[in-house]
């Protein structure tokens, strides 16, 4: 089991300050049309009665599109979405999307008190069923996005203060 896709696509968009209309571009990076009432229903709470769960498949394209956001389209064709997703998966996508090599990963890890050496950072981008493949558990992955969350996040009145100046 993993963190819910519905929590991921919240802590992405509250990280990094994403509006219904840069979410709706993300997705579309990867042609995955999406609406605002789509998004609305997603970032709802899970006890709304109006609250729909965020399939594998949408959130890999969200992703896959915020790769994109970051690092820019590639050559060749859209990357497919995954079908089922994990948090390796996650992890290892989000890795890619902010250009972080082990050492920023484990910088991020850090502002939420997890210390871990780069080789067991390392087992969770192994193949599964290999030597020394660890699969990445929903407390570490909610304590990087919290990482995440420290160093990106700009508190809003640090924001609006840097943009009087």
């Amino acid at each position: 089991m993993f963190v819910g896709n519905n929590d991921v696509l919240r802590r992405l968009r509250y990280i990094f300050d994403f509006s219904d209309s840069k979410m709706i571009r993300i997705f579309g990076h990867v042609e995955c049309a999406v609406t605002r009432a789509e998004i609305s229903d997603w970032l709802k709470k899970d006890d709304d009665p109006a609250f729909v769960q965020c399939s594998d498949q949408t959130l890999a394209s969200f992703l896959n599109g915020v790769i994109i956001e970051f690092r820019g389209k590639q050559a060749g064709a859209l990357p497919v979405p995954a079908t089922r997703l994990n948090n390796n998966i996650i992890l290892r996508k989000l890795k890619i999307a902010m250009n972080l090599q082990a050492e920023g990963l484990l910088e991020i890890l850090e502002l939420d008190g997890v210390t871990i050496s780069k080789h067991e950072l390392s087992a969770f981008f192994r193949k599964p069923g290999t030597p020394h493949y660890r699969v990445c558990q929903d407390q570490l992955l909610r304590r990087f996005l919290t990482g995440l969350q420290q160093k990106y996040r700009t508190p809003r009145e640090t924001h609006s203060d840097s943009q009087n100046r």
